[in-house]
């Protein structure tokens, strides 16, 4: 949606460098905790494969007999929707409540020249939409230019990869974070993104073929390099297809293209499996991050940092970046929660990726980038309290075990 700005309100002064370069330290010792090189990553890989084709799984992922249930109750075909079915989108296919999410694995789908095609799913807003409660609003941050990641990103910022989806426009990216799981400690396979990188919300359903590659072009390349790259430069940890996602039923019901009302709980959590290999996903990865479910005001956080792949002009989505600044409200009804606010020109793509801050010295995830404005100066993402932690806590229990 396009929009007109308004004159910007008085700038906020800056939070000094010794406290974004505290919160960018933390992260990476954070992530590589235990991570590997690119050549163990690619070898452990090989000797899964090689293990499922010893027990007779020729190392494809079989189709679960309940997700063919749940296929056929909706009059889907697996094989057809293998076959591309899947892209029918008529509206009596296109499934929308909670209970259907349906997400089999199709191997092979999603390889490096298909990934590289997806377009950023970007939620601009206009000033009118973030105008609607100035009272409690913040004046708007000034700009924070997003820094390069540094490379190989599996050993500054492991936790952090690119999710990838089909909608009825094509394929879409969007950003996600490897985090822990309380119930199965040093196991994890959840990932954290927005409700809108899985969810079309109200006028929708379910997005398909939804999948994560945690260090996404791990050594940062061009797109001139990545011409001839394999599947593990491009994805050193492999894809991890979702055979479960959540996401609130305030997003469901409210989101729209632009946010709407959903977009104060615009979050999701995806349980994955590898498309090949057996070790969970934390294992593969070598490191994840707790989330914060305590809500902390704005004003009682000196700073975030969002992490993600922007990937809408002037960015390419090849490449991770991050922003770090002092966090400020963003209201868009009275009735809503406030959600977080900070300077960034992080642009579509780069959205549900984290939201970091530091707690006893631990990053720790607080929030997810969900909506901006058009010219790309301002991020905002949902607090993320009980509901988000009930939501967390039903797919830590039901589906973590698998």
């Amino acid at each position: 949606m396009r929009s007109t700005r308004t004159p910007a309100a008085p700038r906020r002064r800056r939070r000094s460098v010794l406290t974004a370069t505290g919160l960018v330290a933390a992260l990476a010792l954070t992530a590589t905790a235990c991570g590997g090189s690119a050549q163990d990553i690619a070898s452990d890989k090989a000797d899964a494969t090689a293990s499922q084709a010893a027990d007779g799984l020729d190392g494809k992922i079989q189709i679960p007999a309940d997700i063919k249930d749940k296929l056929k109750e909706h009059g889907i075909d697996v094989d057809k929707w293998k076959d591309g079915a899947w892209k029918n989108w008529d509206k009596d296919k296109w499934l929308s409540e909670a209970k259907d999410f349906v997400n089999p694995v199709i191997e092979g789908l999603w390889k490096p020249e298909r990934m590289q095609s997806a377009q950023e799913a970007n939620k601009t807003v206009t000033t009118q939409d973030t105008a609607a409660d100035q009272g409690v609003s913040d004046p708007e941050p000034a700009p924070v230019e997003a820094t390069a990641e540094k490379t190989p990103y599996h050993e500054n910022a492991a936790p952090v990869g690119k999710v990838f989806f089909d909608s009825p426009d094509g394929p879409a990216v969007c950003s996600g974070t490897v985090i822990k799981d309380v119930n199965h400690p040093g196991r994890s396979n959840l990932v954290w993104t927005a409700g809108h990188c899985v969810h079309a919300g109200g006028s929708g359903g379910w997005y398909r073929n939804i999948v994560f590659a945690p260090a996404y072009n791990d050594l940062g390349q061009s797109a001139a390099q990545l011409r001839n790259a394999n599947a593990s430069e491009v994805a050193p940890y492999g894809n991890w297809w979702a055979d479960w996602v959540s996401t609130s039923n305030e997003w469901i019901q409210g989101g729209s293209e632009t946010g709407g009302a959903g977009a104060t709980y615009d979050y999701a959590v995806l349980h994955v499996k590898p498309e090949q290999g057996s070790k969970s996903l934390e294992e593969t990865v070598g490191a994840a991050l707790d989330v914060d479910f305590s809500a902390p005001a704005a004003t009682e956080v000196a700073t975030m940092g969002a992490w993600g792949y922007p990937a809408a002009p002037p960015y390419s989505g090849l490449q991770m970046f991050r922003c770090l600044d002092r966090p400020g409200r963003l209201s868009l009804s009275p009735t809503l929660p406030t959600m977080y606010r900070i300077g960034c020109t992080m642009t579509g793509g780069s959205s549900g990726g984290g939201w970091f801050r530091v707690v006893d010295g631990e990053t720790k995830l607080v929030s997810n980038t969900s909506i901006g404005p058009e010219d790309n100066t301002w991020l905002a993402g949902p607090q993320l309290g009980a509901k988000a932690e009930a939501l967390y806590q039903n797919m830590s229990k039901t589906y973590g075990g698998r």
